[in-house]
C-alpha cells in the first residue's frame, strides 16, 4: 500500500473524548493524518488509540488551563518539528442551560471559559505552528450560532461569539493562506443531549421554589425536547465528512451549514420578522 498523502500533515483536535471530536480524530486517522487527539483523561485517549493506527497520538489537553495549553505546544513541537500543523479543530465545548434569569454567573463564565475563550487561547498558542505549515482553522460552530433557542441562552450566545471570531480570524489571517472555516451543524446524535438533560434537571432542582413555579412549564417541554434530540440527531458522520472537507479540499469553503434546519434556521435570521421566528423557535422547543 502506497504512502498517504496526507501523511506528513498533522492534526490537532481538542475535544477528541467522545462524540464529534473522537468520530474526526478516527476519521482523519484513516486518511492518513498525523491525529493529536486533545483529550482531558487519559483513558480516553488509551480508547481511542485501540480504534486507530500508530498514528494517532493523545494528547492532554484542558482549554480553560494555560499550563496544558503550553505544554500541548511544547509536545507538538518536539513531534512537528519543520513541518508545522496543518490542521486545528476547535472541537472542545461544553452546554450550560436554563433560563437566563436563573442560570449562575459562574456557570455562564464556565461556558465562555470552554467556547469561546477556550478557542482562542488555543489558536493563539497553535497558530505559530498552523502558519509554518500554511495549515487551516476549523471552528465548531452549531445551529445554535444562527438562531437562538430559549434556554439555550448561555450556549447560543457563546456560539454566536465563535461566528464572529472566525469571521475575524479567517480575515487577518489570509495574508499567510491560512484558511478558517465554522462547521455549524444542527442536533447530532451524541452524548451532549443526554448531559443537556440530566444538567436542565439538576438545574430544575436547585431552583428556588418560587422561581421554579415560574419556568415549571417550560422546563418540563425542554426537558422533553432534549429527549427527543437525544433521540432524532442526524448521524455524526455528516458533521466528520464537513470537517474533512474543510482540511482536505483544494477550495474549502468558510461555512458549513449540517442539516436542513440549520439552513432553515439562516433563511429565517435574514428574512422573518423577530416576533414570528420566536414563535417558531419556541415551537420547535415544545413550548407554547
Amino acid at each position: 500500500m502506497g504512502r498517504s498523502v496526507n501523511a506528513a500533515r498533522s492534526v490537532l483536535i481538542t475535544g477528541a473524548s467522545t462524540g464529534i471530536g473522537a468520530a474526526c480524530a478516527l476519521d482523519l486517522d484513516k486518511l492518513g493524518f498525523r491525529v493529536f487527539a486533545g483529550v482531558r483523561k487519559p483513558a480516553d485517549g488509551e480508547s481511542l488509540q485501540r480504534q486507530a493506527s500508530e498514528r494517532l497520538t493523545p494528547i492532554t489537553i484542558d482549554v480553560t488551563v494555560s499550563e496544558t495549553i503550553a505544554n500541548a505546544v511544547a509536545a507538538l513541537e518536539a513531534e512537528v518539528a519543520a513541518d508545522g500543523l496543518f490542521g486545528l479543530v476547535n472541537n472542545a465545548g461544553i452546554l450550560v442551560p436554563g433560563p437566563l434569569e436563573c442560570v449562575p454567573l459562574d456557570d455562564l463564565r464556565r461556558q465562555y471559559e470552554v467556547n469561546v475563550f477556550g478557542v482562542v487561547a488555543v489558536t493563539q498558542a497553535m497558530l505559530p505552528l498552523v502558519r509554518t505549515a500554511k495549515g487551516r482553522i476549523v471552528n465548531m460552530g452549531s445551529i445554535s450560532g444562527k438562531a437562538a433557542p430559549p434556554y439555550l441562552g448561555a450556549y447560543s450566545s457563546s456560539k454566536f461569539a465563535l461566528e464572529s471570531i472566525t469571521d475575524v480570524l479567517r480575515m487577518e489571517l489570509q495574508r499567510w493562506k491560512i484558511d478558517v472555516a465554522i462547521v455549524e451543524p444542527d442536533s447530532v446524535a451524541t452524548p451532549i443531549w443526554g448531559k443537556l438533560l440530566q444538567t436542565a434537571t439538576e438545574m430544575g432542582l436547585h431552583l428556588p421554589a418560587s422561581v421554579r413555579s415560574l419556568y415549571e412549564q417550560d422546563l418540563a417541554s425542554m426537558s422533553e425536547a432534549s429527549q427527543q434530540m437525544d433521540k432524532s440527531g442526524m448521524p455524526v458522520e455528516r458533521v466528520v465528512r464537513a470537517v474533512r472537507h474543510a482540511l482536505t479540499s483544494r477550495w474549502p469553503k468558510t461555512r458549513y451549514p449540517v442539516g436542513s434546519r440549520t439552513h432553515l434556521a439562516f433563511w429565517a435570521a435574514r428574512h422573518l420578522p423577530d416576533r414570528m421566528r420566536d414563535g417558531f423557535m419556541r415551537r420547535a422547543m415544545g413550548m407554547k
